[in-house]
């Protein structure tokens, strides 16, 4: 049963071959039996997944269900739902149960989904790795002394473990498509707006974007089905038509041709600072899509090549202004002793907070000071409208971009921790799309010394529907996207 896509697994509850009772109950199971080694999950609640799986099958048995009833998902810790601890992987937020459902949580609870549990990430999505969380590092399922990647590292080492069958993520600078491609997994980063942030703990509120973690792109187009509309709660979320981003997928016909697709292959994509057995397979992958009937021609994205400081000025400074609520007055962790309130203030953050998260908020509040705002943040801003500028010129060439998602394969745990300039060009490939505004899609290509590599498909804005599509129709003439690590694969 842990081998079947979502849609697989919706059709045996729907005819009834298992029960979501006993579905969740597998897969809580598996939970109980690799998560001390695998460290996906922070927090579980068993006998609340049950309920919810019960109610799911009474709604299956009067012909209620929707395409979700009854499936278990497992929903990273950055989304709040109500009565469950939400913590963000930080120690600020180690005993913050929530009052309410983020907008995710309650459109799957909508859906009749199942909530399994909450992952395990970065300390407020800061990192590359899972390493940061404070809850400890997340292990990668295909070499358990790698990293899954991060942020949303326990989300993917939860599907790729077959922990869940789907999970949802956040994607600030590659967070949904990095863990997706070091586990080999398929994630989707949409437009910015597209899936509302009501309820989601705030790293850099420009940025952020929630986004769901699969096996399958079908299965992502379903889970992005249901997250995705408009949300008067949230100010950043685009009132738009809600769409069904299957649409252009078909099981019995293998999804809308890809004859005369035009990719773009950007010449900074292709160059130094990509590993070869990476770009191996890559390359390969694109030799299937051209088999499809794509067409691929190079292109150039000049300004890509400052991505990276540019989004270590941007998103630093807006985390430090959203992380300035956690003071210990309100909520969260409170220093034990102090002298006084500006005491308390200190105490409470500099214990909190781990070093990372404390880095990012001094870059941030440097960058916002004055006499350097103009210097630093505002020409920040103005390289981000380049470089989303260098994007439109590109898709006047072609329909969508390609190339790989991460320089690298999964690292080992402790080889980047140390030198955060190292670790923060992980994202080299992924940040810029974040800094656009533009939906991302990385799926499984290849491996490489027994290790996953990813393909990231980048999109014009609102294009979800064609990039899921597009991975739909190389999933159909491969299966790379059916591997699974053999340490995990038992029933």
């Amino acid at each position: 049963m842990i081998a079947r896509t979502l849609i697989e697994l919706a059709g045996a509850l729907k005819r009834r071959e298992i029960s979501s009772v006993e579905l969740t109950r597998l897969y809580l199971d598996r939970i109980e039996r690799h998560n001390p080694k695998l460290n996906a999950f922070i927090t579980l609640d068993p006998e609340r997944s049950l309920a919810q799986a019960k109610k799911a099958d009474a709604r299956i048995a009067a012909g209620e269900a929707g395409a979700l009833t009854g499936i278990p998902l497992a929903q990273k810790d950055i989304f709040c739902a109500r009565d469950w601890r939400t913590t963000c992987a930080s120690r600020m937020l180690s005993n913050f149960v929530s009052p309410y459902d983020s907008t995710v949580v309650e459109r799957f609870n909508a859906e009749g989904a199942v909530l399994l549990g909450k992952t395990n990430m970065d300390e407020f999505a800061m990192g590359s790795s899972n390493e940061t969380s404070h809850f400890g590092a997340a292990r990668n399922p295909w070499d358990t002394e790698r990293v899954p990647g991060g942020s949303s590292g326990g989300s993917a080492v939860a599907v790729a473990a077959s922990l869940a069958p789907a999970a949802t993520a956040t994607d600030t600078g590659g967070s949904i498509r990095q863990p997706s491609a070091l586990c080999g997994l398929t994630g989707v980063k949409p437009t910015y707006g597209v899936v509302s942030r009501y309820g989601m703990i705030a790293f850099a509120s420009s940025l952020d974007q929630g986004g769901p973690i699969a096996r399958t792109a079908e299965d992502c187009a379903l889970l992005l089905s249901a997250m995705a509309g408009f949300d008067e709660r949230d100010s950043t979320s685009l009132d738009r038509p809600k769409e069904d981003y299957s649409r252009e997928l078909s099981s019995e016909k293998g999804g809308k041709p890809l004859a005369g697709l035009r990719i773009g292959l950007p010449k900074e994509f292709f160059g130094e600072g990509c590993a070869q057995d990476v770009m191996d397979c890559v390359t390969e992958a694109l030799a299937v899509y051209r088999s499809l009937g794509a067409e691929t021609c190079e292109i150039s994205l000049p300004n890509m090549r400052l991505s990276v400081p540019v989004y270590y000025v941007i998103a630093p400074a807006e985390a430090s202004s959203n992380l300035s609520r956690f003071d210990g007055v309100r909520y969260g962790y409170r220093a034990p002793e102090y002298a006084d309130i500006d005491d308390m203030y200190v105490k409470t953050r500099a214990q909190g907070f781990g070093d990372e998260v404390k880095r990012r908020i001094l870059i941030g509040t440097y960058v916002l000071s004055h006499g350097y705002y103009d210097a630093y943040y505002l020409q920040a801003q103005r390289v981000r409208r380049l470089i989303a500028n260098d994007f439109s010129e590109a898709f006047a060439r072609c329909d969508l971009i390609a190339g790989p998602t991460s320089p690298t394969t999964a690292f080992r745990i402790g080889e980047k921790i140390a030198d955060p300039v190292r670790m923060y060009l992980s994202d080299i490939y992924t940040i810029a799309v974040n800094l656009a505004g533009l939906p991302g899609l990385s799926h499984s290509c290849g491996f490489s010394a027994g290790l996953p590599v990813g393909l990231q498909l980048i999109g014009d804005y609102f294009s979800e529907a064609r990039l899921l599509n597009v991975a739909h129709r190389f999933q159909k003439a491969t299966d790379w996207h059916l591997s699974r690590p053999a340490e995990f694969g038992d029933v």
